[in-house]
């Protein structure tokens, strides 16, 4: 029988609390289904200490920014390139070849931070999924680092947390992850020229296109290993997740529909960042993510922008309290204050937790179906609303979950089960009191992001 609506009183409530509560029998679905048990030993293997050891070798290369030496074997960016391949190498050669590691680059001139021409190389390995290897989930880190004067590219330039701590995250969700199979493909990518203007994300960004990349979510990590903030609080329970509303490749006849019909906190990139704060909820101890419903910081950007820019969903997970004496500083100490991003300043665990919320997330969106694609909705001046949506090929597809919320509200808090369906009306629930969306869900009870309905809502970027 079908699952019944409920209000979620911790986000999403998993199949067997759900049933136990309404007492219905689980025919065909186990209590803890084996991928669920899978996310929780994912979470598990994430090691603090594999972490700290990847920060202190890339803090070891002295500089990594962007102009600096190429050909040292143990100083500057090139080393650090060369390192990271070689690390997605070795764990490739330990899971029968399971990764294909690429350098994804473009020599870069003429702008304003990269004057003289400048080759910019991603290092990116590639976990092709087994039953949908064009379907991308992305996890991204900034190589390069910096000092207080941007072109500056000689001086010491350790960069430990800005962003050696989300590049040894990238590495470090490789090695756990690369022991699974995934029906979708997960790529791991270590970007470069990220200080002196997001070129490496652009470069990747114009690689998916030409490859015809179906991407899901982009998840970029820059600064996660950093809890004590410069406005004195220290806090290793929370962190940030920033997302876009509407895309920013939005026509002018969807803005015009949209204005009618809502979705602008419904992008795609936020109700990715809605599935990674429920992911935190179901399976990351002790962590809190806190929805940010902004592109970026005020001022600043990430190596998630070039995605956005593009259509794909992306967002941005962070540490929640930044320390800006040890961003983009000299190494120094005045007035009794210490200047510089040194591994002194990070907290390994806290690194090991938001590399765990990364590498859980990409587990699930691999392991689940792809997200619903031709959502519809109709119910003007009806006591009912009806949600329609694509049929789907996809044989691990085992049904459809319809979720709703007040419009105020930040995270969804009703759904409803319906089995595999490409329409389902609600009835009495009016639909101009609520938003709507749909997740596809596979045998295994495992969900993909939701999707509103709508071209504001798809996760196809190619929607115009």
């Amino acid at each position: 029988m079908p699952i019944p609506h409920v209000k979620l009183v911790s986000q999403l409530i998993k199949y067997g609390a759900l049933a136990s509560l309404y007492s219905i029998p689980l025919t065909g679905i186990a209590k803890e289904p084996s991928q669920q048990s899978k996310l929780h030993q994912i979470a598990q293997q994430i090691s603090a200490q594999r972490i700290e050891a990847d920060i202190q070798t890339l803090v070891n290369f002295g500089t990594r920014h962007t102009l600096s030496e190429t050909q040292s074997d143990t100083r500057g960016i090139g080393a650090a390139r060369r390192w990271i391949k070689q690390e997605f190498e070795a764990i490739s050669a330990k899971c029968g070849g399971c990764l294909e590691v690429i350098e994804v680059k473009k020599t870069i001139s003429g702008e304003k931070r990269i004057p003289d021409p400048v080759e910019v190389v991603n290092i990116v390995a590639i976990q092709r999924g087994m039953s949908d290897p064009d379907r991308m989930v992305i996890m991204s880190g900034d190589i390069d680092s910096r000092v207080s004067d941007v072109m500056d590219f000689t001086s010491d330039s350790p960069g430990a947390n800005d962003n050696a701590s989300g590049v040894a995250g990238v590495i470090e969700a490789a090695r756990v992850l690369s022991q699974y199979t995934f029906n979708g493909s997960v790529v791991y990518a270590a970007l470069s020229g990220e200080e002196q203007g997001l070129f490496g994300g652009k470069i990747l960004t114009a690689h998916a296109q030409k490859y015809n990349w179906q991407v899901q979510g982009v998840l970029n990590n820059d600064m996660i290993g950093n809890i004590t903030g410069i406005n004195g609080v220290t806090d290793n329970t929370t962190a940030r997740i920033f997302s876009e509303g509407t895309r920013v490749v939005e026509t002018k006849a969807q803005a015009r529909k949209r204005r009618f019909t809502g979705g602008e906190v419904d992008s795609a990139s936020r109700n990715l960042a809605r599935y990674i704060d429920t992911i935190a909820d179901q399976y990351i101890e002790n962590l809190d993510t806190i929805l940010v419903y902004r592109l970026d910081r005020f001022g600043r950007g990430g190596h998630h922008r070039p995605f956005n820019d593009a259509g794909f969903a992306a967002v941005r997970i962070m540490e929640t309290n930044e320390h800006y004496d040890r961003q983009h500083q000299d190494l120094r100490t005045e007035n009794g204050i210490v200047y510089g991003d040194t591994i002194e300043g990070v907290d390994f665990d806290y690194a090991a937790k938001l590399t765990s919320l990364n590498a859980v997330s990409l587990a699930s969106m691999a392991w689940a179906p792809a997200p619903p694609k031709g959502v519809e909705i109709s119910g003007a001046v009806r006591a009912s609303t009806t949600l329609s949506w694509q049929p789907a090929k996809d044989e691990n597809i085992a049904g459809y979950r319809i979720y709703w919320r007040y419009t105020r509200e930040p995270q969804w808090q009703y759904s409803r089960w319906v089995d595999n369906v490409n329409e389902f009306t609600l009835e009495n629930i009016v639909i101009d009191n609520y938003y709507f969306g749909v997740a596809s869900v596979n045998k295994n009870g495992i969900e993909s992001p939701v999707v509103f309905p709508g071209d504001v809502g798809s996760f196809d970027h190619n929607i115009q």
